[in-house]
């Protein structure tokens, strides 16, 4: 985790082997609380309970709950570019159509198996700049996107890529959004829209 993307998200950085160890299982602990009773009732006595750590361990890492928020939300999108990664490298897929493919089956794949995900996955309710010191969430997630699909592509002018990147997430938000609403293992057939606009839109904003 780049303690420089996420400035106020952490106290301190865990280096020891037993303090990463508590930190990732306060993470852990924070998912499984917030599958159980959502963002608005957790709270960071029920997660060092659930951790087995002392509250005080906590705060060692984490200044306030949101900041616990915010550490899982960086977590949630590194492992999410890992996994774009792992299967982009996998498959090599052909243009915007199998880039499109794998960065929307990853995040379904992400929001019905791991816990905590549904409720945050890259940011929280009210939480904006949780990524990014001057960006909001949604905006530092399609940067990163696009470094590194870029070569995919095949656009050589970066503007019109990080424009139509922007607007493709904010698309896809909204979408795989409702898609989950209606049906808590998400619709398919709004994920398969949702897929149908994202190359729709892509194809014939970079040609």
């Amino acid at each position: 985790m780049n303690q420089d993307r996420t400035p106020g998200t952490l106290r301190k950085l865990p280096v020891q082997k037993r303090s990463l160890e508590r930190f990732e299982r306060l993470l852990d602990a924070c998912a499984q609380v917030l599958d159980e009773v959502g963002y608005a009732a957790l709270t960071t006595k029920e997660v060092a309970r659930r951790a087995e750590v002392p509250i005080g361990t906590l705060y060692q890492f984490f200044s306030d709950r949101e900041g616990l928020i915010g550490a899982l939300a960086a977590r949630n999108l590194e492992s999410y570019l890992g996994r774009v990664t792992d299967r982009l490298e996998r498959e090599a897929p052909d243009g915007i159509i199998g880039v499109v493919e794998v960065t929307v089956d990853e995040y379904v794949t992400m929001r019905r198996s791991i816990t905590g995900f549904g409720v945050v996955d890259f940011g929280a309710v009210g939480q904006d700049h949780v990524l990014e010191p001057h960006l909001d969430n949604n905006t530092a997630v399609a940067g990163r996107l696009r470094a590194l699909t870029a070569s995919l592509t095949g656009v050589e002018d970066d503007t019109d890529l990080e424009i139509a990147v922007r607007v493709a997430l904010e698309c896809a938000d909204t979408l795989l959004q409702l898609a989950f609403r209606t049906d808590p293992q998400g619709d398919p057939q709004l994920i398969a829209e949702c897929k149908r606009v994202l190359n729709s839109y892509l194809s014939d904003r970079l040609g």
